[in-house]
């Protein structure tokens, strides 16, 4: 059970910081959007477009530099100071009056969560070194998560009927003073310091273990895909409820809540799912549902007329949701096993990048492509998610053992790492442990066999 979780007091602490500061994060998001109208009336969706294109663009660009240097910092101490930042951001957003600005706190708010995200991840594997603990960590992290999606414009509903929005950032800043407090009451392990190297060594280290690992050039694909489907969710919504459906904005609750309770309910019920099948499957047949969805939802945006579309768009908004999750939950199961614990921050960080690569592929497809319609944009989405999922299939092999029978030429290692190796050759060890990219093993190894079991 997810809930046995919590007799960790260290990832209690943690994980109670994450969910302070998601709440932060959502309400934050709806007050800018008041703030945006206030300041640029018909244009603000403009001015939330180019906020949400800065968005990403620091999110692609920021993570892999801090984990250059994520062991060089103490993390709890780091996790702190980006809390304090962002507090001090959001208490500043009520008081400025040109759009500008808007533009250059958000850069510096989305810097501070670009590196906070990373990090947060990267630590919680270190706490919880059990690998079934971990899995049901990563659920919880996908529902808190899919919480603050359904519940942050709740909240902000209610508290704007008694205070203004320019109150609501207090809210916001006060989500990330808690969580500032949670971090400092709670014992961090420090990252183990990688190996010296240049700068670029560093920055690239993440994206390099990418490149060379097999299931990581699938989970790229797998990316993709979400990318695609979600872009659906996130951009086009509003616009298929109030000019296609002719519904109101409690219809585009209604559709965004669906979404939500499909990703809870497979969140939910995922760890014992993934304890029976592994990630591969799991994760394969996530993308497979999302491209479902995307082809249902086309389906949806030919129909001309009729009330079941309102019932048919809840379900294809909650496949969407169930596939999303069933990709993204295991998503740091395959990241832990395929690194070294002092390369952990830096894959981390890769997959935050690249995965917020993908995103910014497909957001502008799903906004500007729209004025064609949305069986257009919506076909051209799920071209680029089955795309996606043939990457993810051709990229990772389905035998894809933890442990790999392998061969070092004499020279290339240190030799106290060959202590349980068999020498077959002259200048050939035959070595047998959990494989992955590290400074020892640049390149993925073709498996050999191992040695024979003795007779008798």
């Amino acid at each position: 059970m997810i809930t046995s979780l919590f007799a960790h007091p260290d990832y209690l602490r943690l994980f109670t910081a994450q969910v302070s500061s998601l709440f932060g994060t959502g309400l934050t998001t709806v007050a800018l959007g008041l703030l945006a109208y206030e300041l640029a009336g018909a244009t603000a969706a403009a001015v939330l477009g180019t906020a949400l294109t800065i968005k990403m663009i620091v999110y692609v660009t920021v993570a892999p530099i801090v984990a250059a240097y994520a062991d060089r910092f103490p993390r709890r101490l780091f996790l702190f100071v980006l809390n304090v930042i962002r507090a001090a951001v959001v208490l500043a957003l009520p008081f400025i009056g040109q759009i500008w600005q808007i533009y250059l706190l958000i850069a510096v708010l989305q810097t501070a969560s670009a590196a906070y995200t990373p990090t947060y991840q990267a630590i919680i594997p270190d706490i919880l070194s059990d690998e079934r603990e971990y899995t049901r960590a990563l659920s919880a992290a996908q529902l808190a998560a899919t919480m603050e999606t359904l519940l942050s414009p709740m909240l902000a509903a209610v508290a704007l009927t008694m205070i203004s929005f320019q109150r609501l950032f207090v809210g916001t800043a006060i989500g990330f003073v808690v969580s500032a407090a949670l971090v400092i009451a709670t014992r961090v392990p420090d990252a183990r310091a990688t190996t010296e190297g240049t700068f670029r060594d560093r920055i690239t280290v993440g994206m390099r273990i990418f490149a060379a690992t097999p299931r990581l050039r699938g989970l790229l694909g797998l990316n993709l895909v979400v990318a695609a489907a979600g872009s659906v969710i996130m951009v086009n919504t509003v616009n298929y409820v109030r000019d296609t459906l002719g519904g109101t904005q409690s219809g585009v609750a209604i559709l965004l809540a669906a979404n939500g309770f499909g990703t809870m309910l497979v969140a939910l019920s995922l760890p014992r799912v993934l304890d029976r099948f592994g990630t591969r499957p799991v994760m394969l047949a996530g993308a497979a549902t999302l491209i479902t969805g995307l082809g249902s939802a086309i389906a949806l945006s030919l129909a001309d007329s009729g009330d079941w579309r309102w019932g048919a768009a809840i379900a294809v908004w909650a496949v969407v949701g169930a596939g999303t999750a069933a990709v993204l939950t295991p998503t740091g199961q395959v990241l832990r096993r395929s690194s070294q614990p002092a390369d952990r921050p830096a894959l981390f960080a890769a997959q935050f990048s690249l995965s917020h690569l993908a995103w910014l592929l497909t957001y502008p497809i799903a906004g500007w492509l729209s004025a064609a319609g949305l069986t257009t944009t919506w076909v051209t989405l799920a071209v680029i998610a089955t795309v996606g999922i043939a990457v993810a299939v051709r990229m990772w092999p389905r035998h894809d053992p933890a442990e790999i029978t392998h061969l070092h030429e004499v020279g290339s290692i240190d030799p106290a790492t060959l202590a349980d190796a068999d020498r077959v050759g002259a200048r050939l060890y035959r070595h047998t442990h959990p494989f992955v990219i590290d400074a020892e093993h640049p390149r993925w190894p073709t498996e050999t066999a191992r040695k024979p079991a003795p007779v008798g």
